[in-house]
């Protein structure tokens, strides 16, 4: 696992005593619906796609029950608030597809082990909200960790948001300031091609394998304004989790060699159209596509090359498949 700052414990510590709190609070059924077996075959299997999901419904909980999961959600998230902010988006598409505000929201959570043990896990999954919690030894990991949003921009005003709100507007502006701060020929290597795909590459495939990921611009061939740009871009990611891990990773990544992270974009550079991006680098990987509905259905997803699942999922890639 990513080596933590000082901090990690207390955040690991944060995060037991808020699923412990939110366990207590459930009835004997719930509590049998909530957790993963440890031998359970599907423990890595996730979707951001709609649907139903392994675990507890968050539709069956209490209001009490569910101000406990919300505290736990933001244990093992950054400041904003952006998971619990695509929830709130995802309540909005409802309230506008529905006439009316739903009385319940689509998600399943899991937890694995007894929180605040050597090892144990939890889990919020849902259409366009996919997080994975993975704590041992007092160290952590969030990835897969997925957010979508649709709409993209809010068209209306609906469930407490108002039209024309953008859940993920860093997530698109920045890359689109970094390309426009671009000189040609550095734009020219940056977009390889002018037609998105369909989704993201990597889709909730179990192990993220960067080689599917187009080529682009390496950090290191940016000037400063521009590697800025690059830098606030793959921090708005990092801090979708918890400060100290956050800087963990963003420590690793330089230290795996930051210059040699690549930015991508492919589509067209006019807003309103179909388009994607992603970076890649020794460590991790980020990519996000909006090109359903107008390009207005957004979905971006942070992948750890190493420690996705705690590294458990990525050991036994190699293991079956490199020996």
């Amino acid at each position: 696992m990513v080596d933590m700052t000082d901090d990690t414990a207390t955040t690991t510590a944060a995060m037991g005593k808020a699923a412990a709190a939110f366990l207590a609070a459930l009835a004997p059924q719930q509590r049998k619906a909530v957790r993963i077996p440890p031998d359970d075959p599907n423990r890595h299997t996730w979707t951001y796609l709609p649907g139903d999901r392994p675990g507890l419904p968050v539709e069956e909980l209490t209001a009490e029950q569910r101000g406990l999961l919300d505290d736990l959600v933001r244990a093992g998230s950054g400041d904003d608030e952006v998971t619990l902010d695509a929830i709130r988006l995802e309540r909005a598409r409802r309230t506008l597809v529905l006439g009316t505000v739903p009385d319940a929201d689509k998600y399943w959570v899991r937890i694995g082990g007894e929180p605040g043990a050597v090892s144990w896990s939890w889990r919020i999954n849902g259409h366009h909200l996919a997080i994975h919690v993975e704590v041992r030894n007092d160290r952590y990991t969030v990835t897969p960790h997925f957010i979508g949003a649709e709409p993209a921009r809010l068209p209306a005003d609906a469930a407490g948001l108002a039209s024309g709100y953008r859940l993920l507007a860093p997530e698109e502006d920045l890359p689109r300031a970094l390309l426009a701060a671009m000189d040609p020929d550095r734009r020219a290597v940056a977009v390889p091609g002018d037609v998105a795909p369909r989704d993201i590459l990597t889709r909730f495939d179990r192990v993220a394998d960067p080689a599917v990921l187009p080529g682009g611009i390496p950090r290191g061939d940016l000037d400063d304004a521009q590697r800025d740009l690059f830098d606030r871009l793959l921090r708005r990611y990092l801090d979708r989790a918890p400060a100290d891990y956050a800087a963990a990773c963003w420590a690793e990544a330089r230290e795996a060699g930051l210059d040699t992270m690549e930015f991508t974009w492919l589509g067209p550079l006019e807003p309103g159209h179909g388009h994607y991006y992603c970076l890649r680098g020794p460590t991790l990987l980020i990519e996000y596509d909006n090109t359903q509905d107008d390009a207005n259905h957004a979905h971006s997803v942070w992948r750890h090359l190493t420690d996705d699942w705690g590294g458990d999922q990525l050991r036994e890639h190699y293991k079956d498949h490199h020996r």
